[in-house]
């Protein structure tokens, strides 16, 4: 590959203590030859990965390994990423995924032709599929698709599924790194940082399928992603009466138990707003 020829996208990874489900997610990567580039970020694996381990298993993707020596977790892991492409190589956009999440066989060609024909859009999301393989129950999950609605929506909750973006490189020099004052909700102060520069958009194809984890988020990881979320919502909310429902549902999530949460993202995936910011099913 020729560094100084510019990329269509470089694919962000970080991985922690994970080496079968990065390779499970670097089996469904497909895009044309010599236009792309998959960085991983090792962050801190108590069994360090190798580039040759992944390059072995991965059929010969092309794939560069950053290794972070402590493990710093997953903002940290971003951004060191994002730094490292900045630095070292020319590439339109930058995509997303995560340890053990897959991408339908289309995904990278429609992201790009999208933005490519988009230049107004500088972040970009698709509906994807939820799925926990043991035991084989998973949900769709549907978000709204033009940019208005999306704004609108970004009050109550975080509407891209952060292995599904795609943004611009360029972007994120304006935009800044994924903020660190956000615990577990990185990628949402991420995102509305984005909103402030440039449009988003959502693709209305399933062209990601998530792993549900069995572990979860951890009751005090939960109350802290909570309290984050309120403090973006706060932060960059700029409809006042969107602000404040959004507020006021963020709190009320904190008292209902996770389990009638999952059921109900269940069931909210299945509305969403379509071109005309009516609801349908």
């Amino acid at each position: 590959m020729n560094p100084t020829a510019e990329l269509d996208f470089c694919l962000l990874i970080p991985c922690y203590n994970n080496k079968e489900g990065l390779l499970r997610s670097l089996e469904s990567v497909q895009y044309t030859p010599n236009r792309h580039l998959i960085l991983v970020v090792d962050d801190g694996s108590e069994t360090a990965l190798t580039i040759e381990m992944l390059t072995l298993m991965s059929h010969s993707l092309p794939i560069h390994l950053l290794r972070l020596q402590i493990n710093s977790g997953i903002t940290a892991a971003l951004n060191a990423g994002l730094e490292w492409i900045q630095k070292n190589i020319s590439t339109k956009y930058i995509a997303r995924l995560d340890c053990d999440d897959r991408c339908d066989a289309t995904r990278f060609y429609a992201q790009v032709q999208f933005l490519d024909n988009n230049p107004d859009v500088g972040l970009l999301g698709s509906w994807c599929r939820f799925r926990d393989d043991a035991t084989g129950n998973s949900y769709a999950f549907k978000a709204p698709l033009d940019d208005a609605a999306i704004r609108k929506a970004m009050h109550f909750r975080n509407v891209f599924i952060h292995p599904t973006v795609m943004f611009r490189t360029e972007v994120t020099k304006r935009a800044g790194l994924y903020p660190n004052h956000f615990p577990h909700a990185e990628d949402y102060g991420f995102f509305w940082s984005i909103l402030q520069i440039s449009k988003g958009a959502i693709l209305d194809k399933f062209l990601v399928t998530c792993a549900i984890r069995s572990s979860g988020i951890s009751s005090q990881n939960r109350k802290a992603q909570l309290e984050s979320c309120a403090k973006v919502i706060s932060g960059f909310g700029n409809q006042p009466i969107l602000k404040v429902a959004g507020l006021l549902i963020t709190k009320i999530r904190g008292a209902i138990p996770q389990k009638v949460i999952f059921l109900l993202k269940r069931g909210w995936s299945s509305i969403i707003y379509n071109n005309n910011s009516k609801f349908v099913k």
